[in-house]
C-alpha cells in the first residue's frame, strides 16, 4: 500500500469517528433564547446541575381552544409568536396535565417550555389528554391507549390545518406521553414531521397483561406526588418546586384512571419511521440508559438521534439545564433534510 493511499484511508478514518461520536455523544452546548448565557458559559462540571435559575423571558398569552374528537371536548392549550416558523405538539405524562408540565410560571424564572419554544419561533401546542387539566372524563371514566392516541392524531390534523405552510408538527411526548407518542408515530406517521420520545418510561421487551379495574378509583393527587419528579439538589429553585406543586393540584386534583394495558403491546420501535429524538435526564430513574439503547438501536428510521441531558432527572426541561432540552429539540426539528432522491 502506497503512503499516499494509507494516508487518504487514515484520514477517512478519523472523519467516520468524528461523525459517530457526534451522532450519538454530542450534548447540546448553545442556549435557545428565552434563556441566560449564565447557563451556557457556567462553570460546574458537566454532570452536576446548574444552581442558578434561568431568567425568565417576556412571556406569551395563553390561548385556549377545543377540539371535538368523536364528539368529546379535548382541550388544546396554545401559544404562538406572530410569525411561526415551525410547530410543536407537547403531550404530557402519567399524572400531569400541560399547563403544570409545560406552562409553569414562577416569578422572576424561565421554567415554562411552551415560552422557550416560542421564543424560538414555534407555534406551539400542548395538550389535555381525557380526564386531565380541563378536558373532562368521557362516560366510561377511563382513558386507554388506543383512546389516547386517536385523539392525539385528531388534534394533529387539527393543528396542522392551521399552519399549511409549515411542515407538520414535531411531536413531543413525555413519560407516559412518549408512548402514546410513539403509537401515533406508528399508526399515523402523516401526522407529524418528526417526534421527540422524552423520558421514555418502559423496557422495549416488556409486554402487558389484559387486566383493568372496572371503575375508576378517581383517586384525590398529592403535593408529595407532584415534588417527586425533582430529585437532584440544585437542579431547580425551591420556589419552581413550590410553583410546580401548586400549578399542579390545581390543574389536576384528581388522578387520571387508565386501563387497556395490553394495548400498549403493539409498541414496536422498528415499526417507527417518522425522524426521532430519543432524549433524557442522565438520572432519570424512569428512563435507565439500558433501555433508551433498546429504543434507539430498534428505530425503524435511519433519521434518528439519542441525546442525554447531563446532571438531568425526569423534568430535566423545567430544570436549571433546560436549555439543552430546549436546543436539543429545536435543533432536531431544524436539521437540514436529506435531499430526495432522483
Amino acid at each position: 500500500m502506497s503512503r499516499r493511499l494509507s494516508a487518504t484511508l487514515a484520514r477517512r478514518s478519523l472523519l467516520s469517528l468524528g461523525f459517530v461520536a457526534s451522532c450519538f455523544t454530542a450534548e447540546p452546548t448553545t442556549t435557545a433564547p428565552a434563556y441566560p448565557p449564565a447557563a451556557e458559559h457556567s462553570t460546574a462540571p458537566p454532570t452536576a446541575a446548574h444552581t442558578s435559575p434561568p431568567a425568565q423571558p417576556t412571556t406569551v398569552t395563553l390561548g385556549k381552544d377545543v377540539v371535538k374528537v368523536d364528539g368529546h371536548p379535548i382541550t388544546v392549550w396554545t401559544k404562538a409568536p406572530a410569525k411561526p416558523r415551525g410547530v410543536m405538539v407537547l403531550l404530557h405524562g402519567r399524572t400531569w396535565s400541560a399547563r403544570p408540565d409545560f406552562d409553569l410560571q414562577v416569578p422572576g424564572e424561565s421554567r415554562s417550555l411552551m415560552d422557550a419554544l416560542v421564543a424560538e419561533g414555534f407555534a406551539t401546542y400542548a395538550v389535555d389528554q381525557r380526564g386531565y387539566g380541563d378536558t373532562p372524563r368521557d362516560d366510561t371514566g377511563f382513558i386507554t391507549p388506543d383512546r389516547a392516541v386517536a385523539d392525539l392524531a385528531a388534534v394533529l390534523e387539527w393543528v396542522k390545518a392551521r399552519h399549511p405552510s409549515l411542515p407538520s408538527p414535531t411531536l413531543v411526548g413525555w413519560s407516559l406521553g412518549s408512548l402514546v407518542s410513539q403509537l401515533t408515530a406508528q399508526r399515523h406517521p402523516g401526522a407529524l414531521s418528526s417526534v421527540v420520545l422524552y423520558g421514555y418510561p418502559r423496557d422495549p421487551d416488556q409486554t402487558y397483561a389484559a387486566r383493568g379495574p372496572q371503575k375508576p378509583a378517581r383517586k384525590a393527587t398529592t403535593a408529595v406526588a407532584a415534588a417527586e419528579d425533582f430529585l437532584i439538589p440544585g437542579a431547580i429553585s425551591q420556589a419552581a418546586i413550590d410553583a410546580f406543586v401548586a400549578a399542579a393540584l390545581a390543574a389536576d386534583p384528581v388522578r387520571a384512571d387508565w386501563r387497556g394495558n395490553e394495548q400498549w403491546n403493539a409498541l414496536d420501535p422498528a415499526a417507527v419511521h417518522t425522524p426521532t429524538l430519543v432524549i433524557h435526564g442522565e438520572k432519570d430513574p424512569y428512563a435507565p440508559i439500558a433501555n433508551q439503547a433498546k429504543l434507539f438501536s430498534r428505530l425503524g428510521t435511519p433519521d434518528r438521534a439519542w441525546i442525554i441531558i447531563a446532571g438531568g432527572d425526569h423534568a430535566a426541561h423545567m430544570e436549571n439545564n433546560g436549555p439543552r432540552f430546549v436546543h436539543a429539540v429545536v435543533e432536531f426539528s431544524r436539521r437540514p433534510l436529506n435531499p430526495a432522491p432522483h
